[in-house]
């Protein structure tokens, strides 16, 4: 029997004498009949906290031994900043235990370790001038960001369109689109926070010149793969899409032509029908609703939406995870307890206004922003869950109803709480009490609080947010993710042991499992929904009836059925305009965005846990915690590469580990007869292996190697040209990925593999694998694909 210091510390008769006295008040009113549960409700919440939030040594050595410390490290950082930080810590760690508030991964991950990371989720960058030199100062400002650990923002409407006169030099201009392919290759060299990729968003209003190329950028594979794309569609547009009316594309006051606005529109929505991207944001009702009206224009936001931010913008993020406040869960008189919500939003208010002192920032403008206007984006996260929980269907008219008395008070405590922190601390420098209150987002706040806020001010100039939350939700138990619907009820998922044995484990949603502890093989109510069996509509209402009380924006993914007609798509956008969202994404399953997990069409809610699986032979996952030892015997594949003009020839050897039943790189060899090529060829060879025997993403190894630029020049191979004799190697390298189904193709976006040479294998698998673990289990949550299996997202 494996020991659990969870269990024998519930157990153990010397726990009066380890428990301070505060931390009586984490567990939960009896009243409330949650069944009892270890800290980590599910093995794979124990190992998201092991991997991505657990403080350890540079050689991998637990300085947390427990998510106590965890949490005891994050409260003793974020209450240093306090008068009195004696008085604090325990009230934060309170907070945080029984993972009642979840702070963004930057802050669980990296408060109170003294690294150099920012603590901060989000930023926008500058305005980028229209100019060579401006636009390559920007490059370097988004380099250092994305080296702490920040996903970035950029609005690519300021950079003139394509063929534009320059002044001063004979050549048109080659517009915003080759820069943004720039700033692409720029963020596939930096890894954000540790194991994380950078994340950018691309931003371009609906009246540039450029628009369509933007719109349709991403048909081609291999192109702007580091960025989420969004386009900024005004409230002028939205008038003359309805009235079918002109539109005129223009840029520095010149009319470069003029379409129809309707046809634009059609355009947008068949690029995101099939290839799930540009997402469509409100720009217009964004900057009419802002608090900072007053004093800023927002044109961009963060990678995955949810924050709108002006030049130089920064928010740190957090959540409320309602799954945790619901008080006789599945009873008859089942409720959330709005006093513990009350006092947990208003606990959060005060943590997040202190990370805001107690983080570091990659630019002295974003430091000088955040504490100029002290933004904070507080959320929610297993909203869906706490709905079934009190016996609502997600997505029904009551739910969203339920939803909008659930939001306004957690808007309420918030702007409270931040009234009373500025009457002890002072408001946000920025501070107007006539503009802030003549905002749009103020109007529909109580007057009580309204007046409040005119006596003694406010802290914090926008406080509510809903963001992504797929790894901390995963990392609190498998609550549902934000305010979406529950995904699966359940899955499995094989997991990896250091000693080469693997073990099959069955990851459940939080409140199915709750079903489960508390009324055993009962069939599940038919009020149960998923994602997959939800009508389109439907996500709509609830991301509307959110939307009235978050100042911010929301994050949310609006699953489509692939059969979907694009008339009835686009009603998806236009309902959500007409409701009142900020933005709208969507996603689509088809050859191009892949497939997700699948519910079989016979099965009864009451069935559903056990019918809901991988499309495959089950999610399949790689963890390698430390680098696994060769076995006697690999499989693999050599391969000739033939420079031009080169005497001799470069054998490249890839071997493959089978793990789970899917195969990935695990070791290269690279070999030439040429003695010039000895010492970088083995140099080579031994990083990239040790890169594949660690495990992960591993895929950066092609995109790295792509990216290198001979300045000599490159080659013409296979009818395309080639930068280096390098990139050549990534190209071979991915090309046996490909073959091996580790990537779905080349620039990991083919609609089809293409044929193998050397290997040819068939996984019988729709779309794409995941990167990092290799699994078929790439579902769009929240604006990222997300891996179901290990929690990998391409998103910051």
């Amino acid at each position: 029997m494996d020991f659990n210091h969870n269990m024998w510390y519930a157990s153990s008769p010397f726990r009066i004498l380890l428990t301070p006295l505060w931390w009586a008040s984490a567990v939960p009113k009896p009243s409330m009949k949650v069944p009892a549960m270890t800290r980590f409700s599910a093995p794979i919440a124990e190992q998201i906290w092991d991997m991505k939030y657990r403080f350890k040594e540079a050689d991998g050595t637990p300085i947390d031994d427990t998510v106590e410390d965890t949490w005891h490290r994050i409260a003793k950082a974020l209450a240093a900043v306090e008068k009195d930080p004696s008085a604090w810590e325990p009230k934060f760690y309170d907070a945080l235990s029984d993972f009642k508030f979840l702070p963004a991964g930057r802050i669980t991950a990296g408060a109170g370790t003294a690294r150099s990371v920012t603590l901060f989720n989000c930023f926008v960058m500058g305005t980028i001038p229209d100019s060579m030199g401006g636009i390559f100062e920007m490059l370097k400002e988004a380099a250092l960001t994305m080296q702490q650990g920040g996903g970035i923002g950029y609005d690519f409407s300021t950079i003139r369109p394509r063929g534009a006169g320059v002044k001063g030099v004979a050549a048109d201009a080659s517009g915003p689109l080759s820069f943004m392919d720039v700033w692409d290759a720029m963020c596939r060299t930096i890894m954000s926070a540790g194991s994380r990729r950078g994340a950018m968003m691309a931003t371009m209003r609906c009246d540039h010149p450029d628009v369509e190329d933007f719109i349709t950028a991403k048909s081609d594979p291999a192109r702007l793969r580091m960025f989420n794309m969004s386009v900024l569609i005004t409230d002028p547009f939205m008038e003359a899409v309805k009235a079918d009316g002109p539109w005129d594309l223009v840029f520095d006051g010149d009319i470069y032509r003029t379409v129809r606005a309707r046809d634009l529109w059609d355009g947008i929505m068949q690029s995101t029908y099939d290839y799930a991207e540009p997402g469509v944001i409100f720009i217009d009702r964004i900057n009419q609703m802002n608090n900072l009206s007053y004093c800023e224009t927002i044109a961009a936001t963060n990678p995955c939406g949810e924050q709108p931010l002006p030049p130089y913008g920064a928010c740190l993020l957090g959540s409320i995870n309602m799954a945790r406040l619901v008080a006789n869960p599945f009873d008859q008189g089942a409720s959330l307890d709005e006093d513990a919500l009350v006092d947990l939003v208003a606990t959060a208010v005060r943590m997040m206004d202190n990370v805001v002192d107690a983080s570091r920032f990659p630019l002295e403008a974003q430091k000088a922003e955040a504490k100029a206007k002290r933004r904070i984006g507080l959320g929610v996260t297993g909203l869906a869950d706490a709905l079934l929980m009190v016996g609502l269907r997600y997505g029904s008219a009551e739910a969203a109803r339920q939803t909008d008395r659930w939001m306004h008070a957690i808007a309420r405590a918030a702007y409270l709480a931040s009234v009373d922190l500025a009457r002890e601390k002072g408001s946000f420098p920025l501070f107007d009490a006539d503009a802030f209150l003549a905002s749009g987002a103020m109007q529909d706040m109580d007057d009580d609080v309204k007046d409040k806020i005119r006596q003694n001010g406010i802290r914090n100039a926008l406080l509510t947010s809903i963001a992504p939350t797929g790894t901390i939700s995963l990392y609190a138990g498998n609550v549902s993710s934000g305010i979406e619907p529950v995904f699966a009820y359940s899955y499995t998922r094989k997991v990896l042991q250091k000693d080469g044995s693997r073990t099959e484990e069955e990851v459940v949603d939080y409140a199915v499992q709750m079903w489960r502890d508390l009324k055993g093989d009962a069939p599940l109510p038919d009020y149960f929904v998923n994602a997959q069996t939800l009508a389109p509509l439907d996500h709509v209402r609830m991301q509307a009836a959110a939307q009235k009380w978050i100042d911010s924006s929301i994050s949310k993914t609006i699953n489509c059925p692939e059969d979907i007609s694009f008339d009835a798509f686009k009603e998806v956008y236009m309902a959500a305009w007409d409701q009142g969202c900020k933005g709208c994404t969507t996603y689509r399953p088809n050859d191009v965005t892949g497939s997700v997990l699948s519910v079989s069409d016979e099965s009864a809610p009451s069935e559903a846990p056990e019918q809901v699986r991988n499309s495959g032979d089950g999610a399949e996952v790689v963890y390698m915690s430390e680098p696994l030892d060769r076995p006697q015997e690999l499989e693999g594949a050599t391969y000739k590469l033939k420079w031009p003009d080169s005497e001799h020839a470069i054998y490249i050897t890839v071997n493959d580990l089978v793990i789970a039943g899917h195969r990935r790189p695990f070791e290269v060899f690279i070999n030439s007869k040429n003695m010039e090529h000895f010492a970088w060829t083995v140099a080579l060879t031994r990083m990239i292996s040790a890169v594949f025997r660690r495990g992960g993403d591993v895929s950066f190894v092609v995109e790295e190697l792509k990216a290198v630029f001979d300045p000599r020049g490159g080659a013409w191979m296979g009818g395309k040209y080639v930068p280096s004799i390098l990139a050549a190697i990534g190209g071979v390298i991915e090309k046996h990925m490909i073959s091996i189904g580790f990537l779905a193709g080349e620039g990991m976006g083919l609609k089809a593999d293409p044929t193998a040479d050397v290997v040819a294998i068939n996984h019988g698998q729709r779309g794409k694998a995941c990167s990092s673990c290799g699994a078929y289990d790439l579902r769009m949550v929240e604006g990222c694909m997300t891996c179901g299996s290990c929690g990998y997202s391409k998103c910051g």
